[in-house]
């Protein structure tokens, strides 16, 4: 059951850390395996897909196992992951700058207008798609 949590809390966390990485070339980001492999175009198109279909395949095993705990434990999960995401982003911005910091907190809230505007999306199609099977 901790194993589980914790594999959940991971999988969790990644989005946020892979939202906070910066725009641009990432040429320095490469894992370390892929440094010297001088990649072609394509290669490196590939090496994407593969990286982003294990990472699916990852949320899907997490999400396989969460549905399995119970309704009590799935809220206090929720609540310890965003009790840390926030922690994580207050250490964050108290590392930048009060120009950052805007920046930041600009950021902030588009993404979260974004996520409001997709929960509302999916509500109205799920109401969709529960009248159309009716």
């Amino acid at each position: 059951m901790r194993k589980t949590m914790i594999a959940a809390l991971l999988a969790a966390t990644l989005p946020t850390f892979a939202m906070a990485m910066p725009d641009g070339p990432r040429e320095h980001h490469k894992p370390p395996i892929f440094q010297d492999l001088d990649l072609s175009k394509e290669q490196r198109r590939e090496v994407g897909k593969l990286m982003r279909d294990e990472m699916q395949a990852r949320r899907d095993i997490t999400k396989r196992y969460l549905e399995k705990l119970p309704t009590a434990e799935k809220d206090a999960m929720e609540k310890e992951l965003v009790a840390a995401r926030e922690k994580n982003q207050g250490a964050l911005r108290a590392l930048l700058t009060p120009e950052q910091q805007k920046t930041f907190d600009e950021a902030k809230k588009k993404r979260q207008a974004r996520q409001a505007e997709m929960a509302e999306f999916k509500a109205w199609k799920a109401e969709r798609d529960k009248t159309k099977t009716q």
